[in-house]
């Protein structure tokens, strides 16, 4: 990270056309960073309803679910009778996004950026539609601080595979511009397939060898860690890498994927995991 660059940006002043909405008291909150960036600045006592990945903090989830973020219902939002929509701009299906438009109801919605900068970007974005721009430059500055106490790269950073899921022996693993990608760039290491391919993707045998990464990477899950790392670990292409001779497996709470306020945090415990486990080499 460039820090002079980053210090620079967070400078900039958010701009005098933004999108304010100081006296709205019934907010529907989408998408796990909005919702954790909305309390995080003090409004959570104005959101009425928050979608399903929206678990932090723990009174959001005293909150009516209005559902998943990727498949809302229009009519579950309505029903709540909100005066703002804050939304990822991931949210859909585009058809209930288009319900939700024609309602005349203000919808702001947050552009995914797995960077500092966009996490910075965010908390600016929704203090200026809560008409809190102040609390907004307060949190930003904390967490310019946080992401500056990150480490650097090493000179050779530990290879990650980040797995979202073994679908029979087939693992889907992130590529470049994803939240994976950009919670282990974060952490010090290297996403063995951000040079390859943008978004998730099922990855063959031939991929997975040719990676050869020093760490798995699984989000938290229900299932026992030594039970799933067994699980992978005994692909016979995984079986040949460095991660599984190793025995390299580590896990990261997937909200660490979304980019909020506890972005640092979750880099900071992840670049630890990961020095745990490939303590010889990093």
């Amino acid at each position: 990270m460039n820090r002079l660059a980053f210090a620079l940006s967070l400078i900039l002043p958010v701009t005098a056309t933004a999108q304010t909405y100081p006296d709205a008291t019934a907010i529907v909150s989408v998408g796990g960073p909005v919702t954790e960036t909305v309390f995080a600045l003090g409004q959570g006592d104005r959101v009425v309803a928050r979608d399903t990945t929206s678990t932090y903090p723990n009174a959001a989830l005293s909150l009516p679910d209005v559902g998943y973020m990727r498949r809302l219902s229009a009519e579950g939002v309505l029903s709540v009778s909100p005066d703002l929509i804050l939304t990822r701009g991931t949210a859909g299906p585009p058809e209930a996004m288009d319900q939700l438009r024609a309602a005349s109801i203000p919808i702001i919605e947050v552009t995914d950026d797995f960077t500092p900068q966009g996490v910075i970007a965010t908390v600016r974005q929704i203090g200026a539609a809560l008409g809190v721009p102040d609390r907004a430059e307060t949190l930003a500055g904390d967490l310019t601080a946080a992401f500056d106490t990150l480490p650097q790269a090493p000179e050779h950073p530990a290879r990650v595979l980040f797995v979202l899921s073994n679908q029979a022996g087939r693992l889907n693993v992130a590529g470049a511009g994803t939240g994976a990608d950009g919670i282990i760039t974060l952490a010090g290491a290297q996403n063995v397939m951000a040079s390859e391919f943008s978004g998730y993707r099922i990855l063959n045998d031939e991929a997975l060898i040719a990676a050869a990464p020093d760490v798995v990477l699984m989000m938290t899950g229900q299932e026992d860690h030594e039970a799933r790392a067994e699980e992978i670990f005994a692909l016979p292409a995984m079986s040949q890498t460095p991660a599984a001779q190793n025995g390299a497996f580590v896990t990261i709470d997937g909200a660490a994927l979304g980019f909020g306020p506890r972005t640092a945090a979750f880099a900071h415990e992840l670049a630890d995991a990961i020095a745990n486990v490939t303590p010889h080499e990093h």
